[in-house]
């Protein structure tokens, strides 16, 4: 278990959670305080997301997507 003061994890914090993903770390206040830092690791992807049902075909995605550039492209011309 590593305990660290306020002022030395403020400091060290990427060196603090990275020490907090294989041991206990503690931060201790000046008035007394203790906060433990526990590591979590996420179990899903952040990408891992529900599919969305539509009529949509992959012509009519590409199609949108082309019109967008292109009226994204003219409003860099006209500035």
């Amino acid at each position: 278990m590593k305990v660290y003061t306020y002022s030395e994890a403020r400091q060290k914090l990427s060196a603090v959670l990275d020490i907090a993903k294989s041991e206990e770390v503690i931060i201790k206040r000046r008035g007394g305080e203790t906060f433990k830092i526990i590591f979590t690791k996420s179990l899903k992807s952040p990408f891992d997301v529900a599919g969305v049902k539509t009529k949509a075909t992959t012509k009519d995605i590409l199609e949108a997507v082309r019109e967008s550039r292109a009226g994204a492209a003219e409003q860099t011309k006209d500035s």
